[in-house]
């Protein structure tokens, strides 16, 4: 493992929980993070040793007039997002955005955490937000200027960590949470190669400014067989890998992503609670500005918000089989993909989210035998890689209920972190 890339204060190997941007919309009594230092002792309690977060650096240090000193967090509106995977939040809250991020960060050096820093500000972020004035301000950068505009917001952010004496606390700085997935992509036709020389050049802007501190890039769909379309200045190499395969084969046969009015099939309305409401009932209740900030339809909230999830479960189980062999074969052909890119550019590799993909909040299949059996064989293969760092999955953390699984989370990453000794 390329240990003399990595600077002497930080850990050997990341166990990494993934906070995203939960950990400013769900702060309410009722909501995870509430108390940041109760959320990092269940981190530290389960052994992980860092969070990855969205550190909203454009709407903390961007060029716009939004008062970040009283930031008010809403939901989707209505019932919508009650049962899907980070939309499930309550609102209401107010939150000073520059304080919340100190106070993340005095919790991290409290509890010997670390902290990714990324954004996700291109995708749903924005949504939170009671007005639409962030995903105005984000959406109002012209699409060629947005990766630098990015840079410069993340730079000043280290900065200011910096002067609060945290910089410490920082693994590493991310210039966006999956480019290839994000409104950073707007700047051409394709998601790798049309952004590639913006990406290169946000990467090396944030390592001029802070050249003592890790900068990279992130994707969501790893380009297996195409990595040389990743830029080359990348400190880590930082990549996401869902396999879907099962996943993915529900999501065709029930038509989750279709529009209306092919939607809801047939197929989609047998997995349903009893008390689903009409879907276009239900669909008035969202604002069009939120729906376009998160990329989600209102076809895809309805799905993850009413079925029933042991109905999901069962299909899921019932078909797992088919899929066991080529969903292992997905991880081994990506985790090598990765591996080899690392090692030709002599960086760390880590894996910020996987394993099997989007499923519902109260859905467990994931979270079961069969979804940790996919994780522990992933997580197996990212240390035979010597891998620096890697999730044991995207819902291990505080707002998903696979967060009770707490004897499995602490074996792994003990695991990890004894492999890495």
């Amino acid at each position: 493992m390329p240990s003399t890339k990595i600077p002497s204060h930080l850990p050997a190997r990341l166990t990494i929980t993934l906070w995203d941007f939960t950990w400013y919309t769900q702060t309410t009594a009722a909501e995870p993070f509430h108390d940041l230092d109760v959320a990092f002792g269940q981190a530290v309690e389960r052994g992980y040793n860092t969070v990855r977060i969205c550190a909203m650096p454009y709407l903390l240090f961007g060029d716009h007039g939004i008062d970040t000193a009283h930031l008010r967090i809403a939901g989707m509106g209505g019932s919508i997002g009650r049962h899907t995977r980070w939309y499930d939040v309550r609102g209401g809250a107010v939150i000073d955005g520059r304080q919340h991020l100190r106070e993340l960060f005095e919790a991290a050096r409290r509890h010997g955490c670390y902290v990714i820093l990324s954004s996700w500000e291109y995708q749903q972020s924005p949504a939170f937000l009671d007005s639409r004035d962030w995903y105005d301000a984000l959406t109002g950068v012209p699409p060629e200027e947005r990766h630098r505009a990015m840079a410069l917001a993340m730079a000043d952010l280290v900065q200011y960590l910096k002067d609060c004496d945290l910089a410490d606390r920082i693994a590493y700085a991310e210039l966006h949470n999956e480019v290839d997935l994000s409104r950073l992509r707007d700047v051409g036709d394709n998601p790798y190669w049309s952004q590639r020389g913006h990406v290169a050049e946000a990467v090396e802007l944030m390592r001029k400014r802070h050249p003592d501190i890790l900068a990279t890039s992130c994707y969501g769909i790893t380009p297996y067989l195409d990595m040389d379309s990743v830029p080359d200045n990348g400190q880590i190499a930082h990549f996401h890998v869902y396999v879907y395969g099962v996943l993915s084969a529900l999501e065709e046969w029930a038509g989750v992503r279709v529009s209306p009015p092919e939607f809801p099939r047939t197929s989609l309305r047998s997995l349903l609670r009893d008390e689903a409401p009409d879907f276009q009932t239900y669909a008035e209740a969202a604002e069009p500005w939120r729906l376009e900030a998160t990329g989600v339809s209102a076809s895809m909230f309805y799905t993850y918000d009413w079925v029933d999830p042991a109905k999901w479960d069962r299909w899921l189980y019932d078909n797992y089989g088919a899929y066991r062999v080529a969903m292992r074969q997905a991880i081994d052909d990506r985790l090598q993909a990765i591996s080899q890119f690392a090692q030709r550019h002599d960086i760390p590799a880590v894996i910020g989210e996987g394993w099997i993909g989007y499923t519902p909040l109260l859905a467990e299949f994931e979270d079961g035998p069969v979804g940790q059996d996919i994780a522990e064989y992933a997580v197996r293969k990212c240390e035979e890689h010597g891998f620096w760092g890697t999730v044991l999955g995207s819902n291990s953390a505080p707002h998903h209920p696979g967060w009770r699984n707490l004897d499995w989370q602490h074996r792994l990453n003990s695991r990890l972190i004894g492999g890495a000794s």
